[in-house]
């Protein structure tokens, strides 16, 4: 029986300050075990200080002093399922800040201002971040897409959906707050054009931009379930680096039957290599690895 952070943790909580053990090799494989068949994620053996560090902050916070007792919790304790969306939370959720890859970027505004104008006036774009984190990729989709409808001279016709495994991730996304620091190194006019001060020290995403973005819940094992259909770009980058090859292999097809014909779909470099996913052509650019979906597939 997992023991309560009463009866674990002394009333002067100077145990909290006590290294925990190491996590033996049983141990370690354990977790890894639960994590990808839960997740997909797969923790390589020169992980394992990360897995010990962000378990052990979590474990000392619920007053838990064995990795036994915590895995044994995640399985099968009264507030499990609470518990382990915290867990992801803390093993997923990466660093990442507005407009990270200038490069893609440039790609998708390219993309964009090069389709057909007809069907730019007369159905929306839609745009899909996959792995979105706290929001900074689905809003920066966002920004060059209605900098590409003013050049074009269009109404705003477009929406984009951010996807996370994370539940807390997700919540601060929505909120549309963020500190300054994650707009360093973003162009002056795009950051006033965009964001306005808010409380302490942040800043906000401006309304019509906000309400362009949507956010759900997934985890991209159970992309066969995703509602997302159609979609004209596809943004997954520094996701799939944490999958096995052929569950790479396996996240980009479905991907791909979430395109629209002549669709976008944009990876990060290095994610995949030496394999063509079919029925995608490959964009020819040095600094990107995207594909578009050949028209003639859904016709």
């Amino acid at each position: 029986m997992v023991q309560t952070h009463n009866q674990m943790a002394p009333s002067d909580g100077i145990w909290s300050l006590r290294k925990l053990p190491e996590m033996d090799d049983a141990q370690f494989s354990q977790w890894q075990t639960l994590l990808e068949h839960r997740t997909g994620m797969t923790l390589t053996r020169d992980r394992r200080s990360f897995l010990e560090t962000n378990l052990g902050i979590r474990m000392r916070e619920i007053g838990c002093n064995s990795y036994q007792a915590y895995y044994e919790q995640i399985v099968s304790g009264a507030d499990a399922i609470q518990e382990w969306a915290t867990l992801v939370d803390r093993l997923t959720v990466q660093e990442t800040r507005f407009f990270r890859d200038p490069d893609a970027c440039k790609l998708v505004s390219d993309y964009v201002m090069t389709r057909p104008r007809e069907g730019l006036k007369n159905q929306a774009l839609e745009a899909w971040s996959v792995g979105c984190s706290t929001g900074e990729e689905p809003y920066t989709l966002a920004m060059v897409l209605n900098e590409c409808m003013e050049q074009l001279g269009l109404q705003p016709l477009y929406g984009v959906t951010g996807s996370d495994i994370s539940q807390p991730a997700l919540v601060k996304a929505k909120s549309g707050l963020f500190s300054a620091r994650k707009l360093l190194g973003m162009d002056e006019a795009l950051k006033s054009r965009y964001f306005r001060p808010a409380e302490r020290n942040t800043v906000e995403i401006v309304n019509n931009i906000r309400d362009r973005v949507c956010f759900a819940r997934l985890n991209v094992l159970d992309l066969n379930k995703a509602p997302m259909h159609g979609m004209n770009i596809i943004f997954c980058q520094n996701l799939l680096i944490y999958f096995r090859r052929w569950r790479r292999r396996e996240i980009v097809k479905r991907l791909s039957e979430r395109l629209a014909p002549g669709g976008l779909l944009v990876l990060g470099q290095g994610e995949l290599t030496d394999w063509q996913p079919p029925g995608l052509q490959r964009v020819p650019s040095e600094h990107v690895l995207a594909w578009i979906k050949r028209q003639s597939d859904d016709e």
